[in-house]
């Protein structure tokens, strides 16, 4: 059996990894990588040959593991795309925006390049790929064995993080012998808001295994629920304001609207109108609405007793962008949540815009926002930002905090790997995580006495 890391080694993006027993080949990932190359070349220039691999497994939706799949199919793959029913919805929505963001910058460049003739950049795969992409979406539920050949069985277990997202476990035999091989995925925290609790890993003989969060730690002095009380009292209620929450519109818009929705529908709060502006959030939101039987038990529970998680009085979901500019004209107090959660495009840009010089505004991060990013220089307490070709100050407060990010931190995936048989595990690979998060985890666990590889990229392993 042989494993090796072709993507997100030594950084977060990228993820993919190919896994071989006898001849035959696993991919599980297949994600864009955008954090050392944008060129569509890069993204083409797989290094085995797609129409060679028998079989995808999807751990989940984002980008940076699904995001490349439309690429694997145009080149070659014919194979099923193994993952959870939520998985292939969601995948199917951002792979379709992933489409647009291509078409848009290729729009932009072509108009910046007119006068000299320029094309702008070719797009990396477009609609017709991303449809024959779900056509080959296999789903397959959380728990229930499945083989995939004679010799390899797969199952997927609950991960957290996102509707769906899944770590992987394999069982292969050979010479008699069954030996276990899992695959993290992206794991996420306990009791984060709709999503289910990762499960715990079996026991294996080796695991490849994220560290996103190695070396950082969440807080854990307020829940979520009790910072956004705390933010809207002090914005909306004590004073005629209105709080913007810049989101992702898949995963962190659900777990905020919810969140919000108890609040509210209890009356914690006085009412206070809410504006959900973002039309793929409207789009993931009947997603989650679709597979309401996965949500957390909390979540089904308050469904119930209360109704639909996802709707309640004062809340509005913004379509056109006509109304979407309204908003601005909302003079009473009010929240907006609205995507790309870093700031960099989307409708986001527009509240900012007319509501960035207000000092009856704050502005609440709810999760990362990388360095260069408009969101990174907020909150590093930038005096001014550029905006539509303009200079403005930046009078709004801003504000951050770490409650809903979907990642499990430090201690979180020390907990999930230390609760291994340090005799049966041989070995534990690092991935998807930078290189100082990754050192930090190595030197704990093997202070704790498990054996513990950083892989490079390309690096083939015998196991």
């Amino acid at each position: 059996m042989k494993l090796t890391i072709w993507g997100a080694a030594k950084q977060v993006t990228g993820s993919m990894h190919l896994l071989e027993v006898d001849k035959y080949k696993i991919l599980i990932d297949c994600g864009l990588d955008y954090e050392r190359s944008t060129r569509v070349e890069d993204n083409e220039a797989f290094p085995f040959n797609p129409a060679q691999i028998d079989v995808v497994i999807l751990t989940h939706a984002h980008i940076d593991h699904s995001g490349n799949l439309p690429t694997l199919i145009r080149m070659g793959f014919e194979g099923q795309i193994l993952c959870t029913a939520p998985t292939a919805d969601l995948a199917e929505l951002l792979l379709l925006d992933s489409v647009n963001i291509f078409l848009g910058k290729q729009r932009k460049r072509s108009h910046r390049h007119s006068r000299g003739g320029s094309s702008g950049p070719r797009p990396l795969y477009l609609q017709k790929h991303v449809m024959e992409t779900a056509e080959q979406f296999v789903t397959i539920a959380f728990n229930k064995p499945f083989r995939l050949n004679g010799d390899v069985e797969v199952e997927l277990i609950p991960s957290g993080h996102l509707l769906g997202a899944a770590s992987v476990i394999f069982t292969v035999s050979e010479f008699g012998q069954k030996r276990k091989i899992a695959f993290s995925g992206d794991l996420g925290r306990k009791n984060y808001p709709v999503i289910i609790d990762p499960q715990q890993l079996p026991a294996v003989d080796f695991l490849v295994c994220e560290s996103t969060y190695g070396g950082r730690y969440h807080s854990r002095d307020e829940t979520i629920e009790e910072v956004l009380i705390r933010t809207i009292e002090e914005t909306c209620i004590k004073n005629p304001g209105r709080l913007i929450i810049p989101a992702f519109s898949i995963g962190r818009t659900q777990a905020l609207v919810y969140t919000l929705n108890k609040i509210f529908s209890i009356g914690k709060l006085p009412p206070v109108k809410i504006f959900v502006d973002s039309p793929m959030a409207n789009y993931a939101t009947e997603i989650f609405r679709k597979h309401h039987d996965m949500l957390n038990e909390e979540a089904t529970s308050f469904y119930k007793r209360n109704g639909d998680e996802f709707e309640f009085d004062n809340l509005y979901y913004v379509q056109s962008m006509k109304e979407s500019k309204t908003i601005s004209n909302y003079l009473e107090p009010c929240i907006i949540v609205s995507s790309a959660g870093m700031l960099e495009g989307g409708r986001i840009q527009d509240h900012l815009y007319h509501n960035i010089q207000n000092y009856y505004c704050t502005i609440l991060f709810v999760g990362y926002s990388a360095k260069g990013t408009l969101g990174h220089r907020l909150l590093r307490g930038d005096p001014f930002v550029h905006l539509r070709d303009k200079e403005l100050a930046v009078y709004a407060t801003i504000k951050r905090t770490d409650n809903l990010s979907g990642h499990a931190d430090h201690t979180d995936l020390i907990n999930i790997i230390e609760a291994q048989d340090k005799k049966q595990l041989k070995n534990i690979f690092l991935v998807h995580g930078e290189p100082e998060s990754m050192e930090v985890m190595k030197d704990q666990l093997e202070q704790d006495g498990y054996s513990v590889t950083i892989p490079e990229k390309g690096q083939t392993f015998i196991i």
